[in-house]
Protein backbone atom coordinates (compact mmCIF):
# COMPACT_ATOMS: atom_id res chain seq x y z
CA UNK A 1 0.00 0.00 0.00
CA UNK A 2 1.40 3.42 -1.01
CA UNK A 3 1.95 6.19 1.53
CA UNK A 4 -0.96 8.14 0.00
CA UNK A 5 -3.24 5.10 0.34
CA UNK A 6 -2.19 4.69 3.97
CA UNK A 7 -3.01 8.34 4.62
CA UNK A 8 -6.43 8.03 2.96
CA UNK A 9 -7.24 4.89 4.92
CA UNK A 10 -6.23 6.51 8.19
CA UNK A 11 -8.36 9.59 7.42
CA UNK A 12 -11.36 7.38 6.66
CA UNK A 13 -10.98 5.72 10.05
CA UNK A 14 -10.43 8.96 11.94
CA UNK A 15 -13.51 10.71 10.60
CA UNK A 16 -15.71 7.67 11.10
CA UNK A 17 -17.37 9.20 14.16
CA UNK A 18 -18.43 12.22 12.09
CA UNK A 19 -19.90 9.94 9.43
CA UNK A 20 -21.87 8.02 12.03
CA UNK A 21 -23.29 11.21 13.54
CA UNK A 22 -24.11 12.70 10.14
CA UNK A 23 -25.98 9.56 9.12
CA UNK A 24 -27.92 9.60 12.38
CA UNK A 25 -28.91 13.23 11.88
CA UNK A 26 -30.23 12.80 8.33
CA UNK A 27 -32.04 9.63 9.38
CA UNK A 28 -33.78 11.52 12.18
CA UNK A 29 -34.69 14.34 9.78
CA UNK A 30 -36.22 11.81 7.38
CA UNK A 31 -34.25 13.15 4.41
CA UNK A 32 -34.46 9.90 2.45
CA UNK A 33 -38.25 9.82 2.81
CA UNK A 34 -38.44 13.40 1.56
CA UNK A 35 -36.48 12.39 -1.55
CA UNK A 36 -38.51 9.25 -2.22
CA UNK A 37 -40.47 10.86 -5.07
CA UNK A 38 -37.39 12.31 -6.74
CA UNK A 39 -34.70 15.00 -6.47
CA UNK A 40 -35.40 18.06 -4.34
CA UNK A 41 -33.58 21.22 -3.37
CA UNK A 42 -31.91 21.64 -0.03
CA UNK A 43 -34.04 24.74 0.51
CA UNK A 44 -37.23 22.67 0.37
CA UNK A 45 -35.91 19.96 2.68
CA UNK A 46 -34.56 22.50 5.16
CA UNK A 47 -37.89 24.34 5.25
CA UNK A 48 -39.79 21.11 5.94
CA UNK A 49 -37.41 19.82 8.61
CA UNK A 50 -36.60 23.09 10.39
CA UNK A 51 -32.89 22.71 9.58
CA UNK A 52 -30.51 25.49 8.60
CA UNK A 53 -30.29 25.40 4.81
CA UNK A 54 -26.55 25.97 4.49
CA UNK A 55 -25.66 23.55 7.29
CA UNK A 56 -27.93 20.85 5.86
CA UNK A 57 -26.35 21.31 2.44
CA UNK A 58 -22.89 20.79 3.87
CA UNK A 59 -23.95 17.60 5.66
CA UNK A 60 -25.59 16.21 2.52
CA UNK A 61 -22.60 17.17 0.37
CA UNK A 62 -20.26 15.27 2.69
CA UNK A 63 -22.49 12.20 2.75
CA UNK A 64 -22.88 12.32 -1.03
CA UNK A 65 -19.10 12.09 -1.34
CA UNK A 66 -19.43 8.63 0.24
CA UNK A 67 -22.36 7.58 -1.96
CA UNK A 68 -25.13 8.44 0.52
CA UNK A 69 -27.39 10.75 -1.56
CA UNK A 70 -26.28 12.34 -4.84
CA UNK A 71 -26.06 16.02 -5.71
CA UNK A 72 -27.60 15.87 -9.19
CA UNK A 73 -27.68 19.65 -9.67
CA UNK A 74 -26.19 22.38 -7.50
CA UNK A 75 -27.89 22.17 -4.07
CA UNK A 76 -30.37 19.57 -5.36
CA UNK A 77 -30.12 16.01 -4.03
CA UNK A 78 -31.53 12.60 -4.90
CA UNK A 79 -31.53 9.23 -3.20
CA UNK A 80 -28.99 6.54 -4.01
CA UNK A 81 -29.14 2.81 -3.24
CA UNK A 82 -27.36 3.59 0.04
CA UNK A 83 -29.66 6.39 1.16
CA UNK A 84 -32.68 4.29 0.18
CA UNK A 85 -31.75 2.02 3.07
CA UNK A 86 -32.93 4.90 5.28
CA UNK A 87 -36.46 4.90 3.85
CA UNK A 88 -38.87 4.28 6.70
CA UNK A 89 -41.30 2.06 4.76
CA UNK A 90 -38.77 -0.61 3.75
CA UNK A 91 -39.08 -3.94 5.60
CA UNK A 92 -35.27 -3.95 5.82
CA UNK A 93 -34.99 -0.27 6.68
CA UNK A 94 -31.79 0.92 8.37
CA UNK A 95 -33.43 4.10 9.68
CA UNK A 96 -33.89 2.94 13.29
CA UNK A 97 -30.48 1.29 13.58
CA UNK A 98 -28.90 4.43 12.08
CA UNK A 99 -30.72 6.55 14.67
CA UNK A 100 -29.34 4.34 17.46
CA UNK A 101 -25.80 4.44 16.13
CA UNK A 102 -25.98 8.20 15.66
CA UNK A 103 -27.35 8.99 19.10
CA UNK A 104 -27.61 6.46 21.94
CA UNK A 105 -24.72 4.24 20.90
CA UNK A 106 -22.65 7.19 19.71
CA UNK A 107 -22.85 8.78 23.16
CA UNK A 108 -22.05 5.47 24.84
CA UNK A 109 -18.94 4.84 22.76
CA UNK A 110 -17.69 8.31 23.59
CA UNK A 111 -17.09 6.88 27.09
CA UNK A 112 -15.40 3.70 25.83
CA UNK A 113 -12.30 4.54 27.84
CA UNK A 114 -14.18 3.30 30.91
CA UNK A 115 -14.66 -0.08 29.22
CA UNK A 116 -11.12 -0.49 27.94
CA UNK A 117 -9.75 0.19 31.42
CA UNK A 118 -12.27 -1.80 33.47
CA UNK A 119 -13.73 -4.40 31.11
CA UNK A 120 -17.17 -3.22 32.22
CA UNK A 121 -19.89 -1.56 30.09
CA UNK A 122 -19.77 2.21 29.77
CA UNK A 123 -23.54 2.57 29.30
CA UNK A 124 -24.56 2.54 33.01
CA UNK A 125 -22.10 5.30 33.85
CA UNK A 126 -23.18 7.38 30.85
CA UNK A 127 -26.93 6.98 31.28
CA UNK A 128 -27.40 6.06 34.93
CA UNK A 129 -28.86 2.58 34.50
CA UNK A 130 -28.21 -0.62 32.59
CA UNK A 131 -29.13 -0.74 28.92
CA UNK A 132 -32.30 -2.87 29.23
CA UNK A 133 -33.69 -0.88 32.16
CA UNK A 134 -33.02 2.38 30.29
CA UNK A 135 -34.92 1.16 27.22
CA UNK A 136 -37.86 0.20 29.42
CA UNK A 137 -37.85 3.69 30.96
CA UNK A 138 -37.66 5.35 27.51
CA UNK A 139 -40.38 3.71 25.38
CA UNK A 140 -39.68 5.76 22.24
CA UNK A 141 -36.07 4.57 22.13
CA UNK A 142 -37.19 1.10 23.18
CA UNK A 143 -39.61 0.94 20.25
CA UNK A 144 -36.87 2.10 17.86
CA UNK A 145 -34.59 -0.62 19.20
CA UNK A 146 -37.27 -3.31 18.76
CA UNK A 147 -37.99 -2.16 15.21
CA UNK A 148 -34.28 -2.17 14.41
CA UNK A 149 -33.89 -5.71 15.73
CA UNK A 150 -36.92 -6.91 13.74
CA UNK A 151 -35.94 -5.12 10.51
CA UNK A 152 -35.03 -7.51 7.72
CA UNK A 153 -36.49 -10.59 9.43
CA UNK A 154 -37.82 -11.89 6.10
CA UNK A 155 -34.43 -11.48 4.42
CA UNK A 156 -32.50 -13.09 7.28
CA UNK A 157 -34.80 -16.10 7.59
CA UNK A 158 -33.48 -18.15 4.65
CA UNK A 159 -30.79 -20.11 6.58
CA UNK A 160 -33.43 -21.10 9.15
CA UNK A 161 -35.95 -22.11 6.49
CA UNK A 162 -33.40 -24.42 4.88
CA UNK A 163 -32.69 -26.39 8.07
CA UNK A 164 -34.08 -29.92 8.42
CA UNK A 165 -37.34 -29.68 10.35
CA UNK A 166 -39.63 -32.50 11.50
CA UNK A 167 -43.37 -32.22 10.99
CA UNK A 168 -45.05 -30.84 14.10
CA UNK A 169 -41.89 -29.57 15.82
CA UNK A 170 -42.36 -26.70 18.26
CA UNK A 171 -39.82 -23.91 17.84
CA UNK A 172 -39.35 -21.65 20.86
CA UNK A 173 -37.97 -18.25 19.92
CA UNK A 174 -36.10 -17.29 23.09
CA UNK A 175 -35.97 -13.52 23.46
CA UNK A 176 -38.12 -13.43 20.35
CA UNK A 177 -39.03 -9.76 20.59
CA UNK A 178 -42.13 -8.83 18.61
CA UNK A 179 -42.23 -12.26 16.94
CA UNK A 180 -41.17 -11.10 13.47
CA UNK A 181 -38.45 -13.72 12.99
CA UNK A 182 -40.58 -16.65 14.15
CA UNK A 183 -43.57 -15.40 12.14
CA UNK A 184 -41.38 -15.31 9.03
CA UNK A 185 -40.17 -18.87 9.69
CA UNK A 186 -43.66 -20.26 10.34
CA UNK A 187 -44.93 -18.52 7.23
CA UNK A 188 -42.38 -20.46 5.16
CA UNK A 189 -42.60 -23.76 7.08
CA UNK A 190 -46.30 -24.53 7.69
CA UNK A 191 -45.47 -27.88 9.36
CA UNK A 192 -44.00 -26.09 12.38
CA UNK A 193 -45.55 -24.70 15.54
CA UNK A 194 -44.01 -21.94 17.59
CA UNK A 195 -43.72 -20.09 20.88
CA UNK A 196 -42.46 -16.53 21.23
CA UNK A 197 -40.83 -16.16 24.64
CA UNK A 198 -39.86 -12.75 25.96
CA UNK A 199 -40.45 -10.26 28.76
CA UNK A 200 -44.09 -9.24 29.37
CA UNK A 201 -43.90 -5.80 27.75
CA UNK A 202 -42.37 -7.27 24.58
CA UNK A 203 -44.63 -10.32 24.56
CA UNK A 204 -47.64 -8.06 24.15
CA UNK A 205 -46.18 -6.73 20.90
CA UNK A 206 -45.67 -10.30 19.67
CA UNK A 207 -49.33 -11.15 20.32
CA UNK A 208 -50.40 -8.24 18.10
CA UNK A 209 -48.03 -9.17 15.27
CA UNK A 210 -48.93 -12.88 15.32
CA UNK A 211 -52.64 -12.09 15.28
CA UNK A 212 -52.14 -9.76 12.32
CA UNK A 213 -50.13 -12.49 10.55
CA UNK A 214 -52.88 -15.07 11.03
CA UNK A 215 -50.52 -17.35 12.97
CA UNK A 216 -52.18 -17.36 16.38
CA UNK A 217 -53.47 -20.90 15.80
CA UNK A 218 -49.90 -22.24 15.37
CA UNK A 219 -47.97 -19.91 17.62
CA UNK A 220 -48.42 -18.85 21.23
CA UNK A 221 -46.74 -16.14 23.27
CA UNK A 222 -45.29 -16.79 26.72
CA UNK A 223 -43.88 -14.11 29.00
CA UNK A 224 -41.00 -14.71 31.37
CA UNK A 225 -37.27 -14.44 31.99
CA UNK A 226 -34.88 -16.62 30.01
CA UNK A 227 -32.56 -16.70 33.00
CA UNK A 228 -35.13 -18.63 35.03
CA UNK A 229 -37.16 -21.01 32.86
CA UNK A 230 -38.05 -21.50 29.23
CA UNK A 231 -41.14 -23.23 27.72
CA UNK A 232 -40.76 -26.84 26.53
CA UNK A 233 -39.89 -27.25 22.88
CA UNK A 234 -38.19 -29.33 20.22
CA UNK A 235 -35.97 -26.52 18.95
CA UNK A 236 -34.85 -23.26 20.50
CA UNK A 237 -34.05 -20.25 18.36
CA UNK A 238 -31.66 -17.65 19.77
CA UNK A 239 -31.46 -14.85 17.20
CA UNK A 240 -28.85 -12.25 18.22
CA UNK A 241 -29.46 -12.99 21.91
CA UNK A 242 -26.33 -14.60 23.34
CA UNK A 243 -24.01 -11.90 22.02
CA UNK A 244 -25.76 -9.49 24.41
CA UNK A 245 -24.33 -11.37 27.40
CA UNK A 246 -21.02 -12.40 28.91
CA UNK A 247 -20.28 -16.10 29.27
CA UNK A 248 -21.70 -16.29 32.80
CA UNK A 249 -25.12 -14.99 31.77
CA UNK A 250 -25.10 -16.83 28.42
CA UNK A 251 -24.54 -20.05 30.37
CA UNK A 252 -27.57 -19.27 32.56
CA UNK A 253 -29.73 -18.84 29.43
CA UNK A 254 -28.50 -22.10 27.93
CA UNK A 255 -29.03 -23.81 31.29
CA UNK A 256 -32.67 -22.68 31.41
CA UNK A 257 -33.15 -24.04 27.88
CA UNK A 258 -31.47 -27.33 28.78
CA UNK A 259 -33.80 -27.71 31.77
CA UNK A 260 -36.98 -27.06 29.76
CA UNK A 261 -36.02 -28.86 26.56
CA UNK A 262 -37.63 -32.04 25.32
CA UNK A 263 -35.38 -35.07 24.69
CA UNK A 264 -32.88 -34.55 21.86
CA UNK A 265 -33.95 -30.93 21.43
CA UNK A 266 -31.60 -28.58 19.62
CA UNK A 267 -30.61 -24.94 19.82
CA UNK A 268 -30.24 -22.86 16.68
CA UNK A 269 -28.19 -19.72 17.26
CA UNK A 270 -28.14 -16.81 14.83
CA UNK A 271 -24.98 -14.98 15.84
CA UNK A 272 -21.61 -14.16 14.37
CA UNK A 273 -18.55 -16.35 14.47
CA UNK A 274 -15.48 -14.12 14.56
CA UNK A 275 -12.69 -15.31 12.25
CA UNK A 276 -9.09 -15.46 13.48
CA UNK A 277 -6.27 -13.15 12.47
CA UNK A 278 -6.68 -9.85 10.66
CA UNK A 279 -9.54 -10.97 8.43
CA UNK A 280 -11.97 -8.02 8.05
CA UNK A 281 -15.26 -8.73 9.78
CA UNK A 282 -17.88 -6.16 10.77
CA UNK A 283 -18.71 -8.04 13.93
CA UNK A 284 -15.23 -7.38 15.30
CA UNK A 285 -16.50 -3.81 15.63
CA UNK A 286 -19.93 -4.89 16.82
CA UNK A 287 -18.07 -6.79 19.55
CA UNK A 288 -16.85 -3.45 20.92
CA UNK A 289 -20.42 -2.12 20.93
CA UNK A 290 -21.54 -5.18 22.89
CA UNK A 291 -18.79 -4.48 25.40
CA UNK A 292 -19.61 -0.82 26.01
CA UNK A 293 -23.38 -1.37 26.09
CA UNK A 294 -23.79 -4.65 27.92
CA UNK A 295 -20.50 -6.41 28.65
CA UNK A 296 -21.63 -8.80 25.94
CA UNK A 297 -19.37 -10.19 23.25
CA UNK A 298 -19.13 -11.69 19.78
CA UNK A 299 -17.41 -15.09 19.88
CA UNK A 300 -14.89 -17.14 17.93
CA UNK A 301 -15.56 -20.75 16.96
CA UNK A 302 -13.47 -21.95 19.89
CA UNK A 303 -15.42 -19.72 22.30
CA UNK A 304 -18.76 -20.96 20.95
CA UNK A 305 -17.72 -24.60 21.34
CA UNK A 306 -16.58 -24.07 24.89
CA UNK A 307 -19.75 -22.18 25.85
CA UNK A 308 -22.09 -24.83 24.41
CA UNK A 309 -20.17 -27.86 25.67
CA UNK A 310 -19.96 -26.41 29.17
CA UNK A 311 -23.76 -26.01 29.08
CA UNK A 312 -24.23 -29.72 28.20
CA UNK A 313 -24.81 -29.36 24.44
CA UNK A 314 -23.06 -31.18 21.59
CA UNK A 315 -22.13 -28.93 18.68
CA UNK A 316 -23.61 -30.00 15.35
CA UNK A 317 -22.29 -27.21 13.15
CA UNK A 318 -20.69 -23.81 13.41
CA UNK A 319 -20.65 -21.32 10.57
CA UNK A 320 -20.73 -17.55 10.60
CA UNK A 321 -24.29 -16.56 11.38
CA UNK A 322 -25.62 -20.06 12.17
CA UNK A 323 -24.64 -22.34 15.04
CA UNK A 324 -26.51 -25.55 15.84
CA UNK A 325 -26.19 -27.86 18.86
CA UNK A 326 -28.19 -30.65 20.53
CA UNK A 327 -28.92 -31.50 24.12
CA UNK A 328 -26.77 -34.34 25.40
Amino acid sequence: MSEASVDRSMWTLLRGAMTTKALGLVADLGVADRLAAGPRSVAEIAAETGADEDALYRFLRALASDGVFAEEQPRTFANTPMSELLLSDRPDSWRDITHLFGDLWYRTFADAEDSVRSGEPAFPRTFGSDFWAWLEQHPVEGAAFNRAMASGAEQDIEPLVELDWRDGETVVDVGGGNGATLAALLGRRPELKGVVFDLPETAREAEVLLAASGLSDRCSVVAGSFFENVPPGDAYLLAAILHDWDDEHATLILGAIRKGARPNARVVIRDAVIPPGNEPHGNKWLDLLMLVLLRGRERTEEEWRRLLEDADFDVVRISDGLIEARCR
